[in-house]
This record gives C-alpha cells, structure tokens and sequence, in this order.
C-alpha cells in the first residue's frame, strides 16, 4: 500500500514538474505578469506628466504661449523674428543672383 502511495506521488510530482501546465508555465505566466507591471508603471508615468501638462494648459497663458512659439513657430505682438545662418555654411543659403 506505501509503494502504491509513493508511486501515485511520484506521478503527480512528474505532473506538476514536466506537463505544460505545470511549474514551466506557472514561471512564464509570473515573468508575462512582471514585465507588464513594468509597462503599466511606465504608462502611468507618461499619463502623470501628460496631465500636468493639460492642467499648466489649462490654467496658464505661459505654457500656450509656449507650445505657440515652439510647435507653430508664432511669435507675439511686440517680438522681433530674427534668423541667424552661421558663416561658414555659405553652401546652405541660395544666392539671389545665380540662377
């Protein structure tokens, strides 16, 4: 009776060892969980940030004002545009003359 209990463990620890649905997935499951944990972390941060961005919109003329100059390239009222071409890059800039 003791052989037979000890064979029929043996069996089911080779079960839950060896079958796909045993310990290998159980440990692939736990590592898909963790790397999405990372992911959803990420996410939130991202989405954190993206928020205070809209209430500083929201609740600021500055950060509009920001986003027009940078992302639209506007400039205000009473600014001067003005455009630096650094010296040495000539072949850069068209000359009016030459065809």
């Amino acid at each position: 009776m003791l052989i037979v209990l000890a064979i029929a463990g043996f069996a089911v620890q080779g079960q839950v060892w060896l079958a796909d649905d045993g310990f290998r997935k159980t440990r692939g499951l736990r590592a898909a969980v963790a790397e999405q944990r990372a992911q959803n972390q990420g996410l939130r941060d991202r989405n954190a940030s993206l928020d205070a961005e809209v209430i500083n919109l929201k609740q600021g003329r500055d950060a509009a004002e920001e986003r027009a100059r940078t992302d639209l390239g506007m400039i205000g009222k009473t600014e001067t545009f003005y455009q630096v071409i650094p010296a040495g890059d000539s072949g850069m800039v068209a000359n009016a003359d030459s065809p």
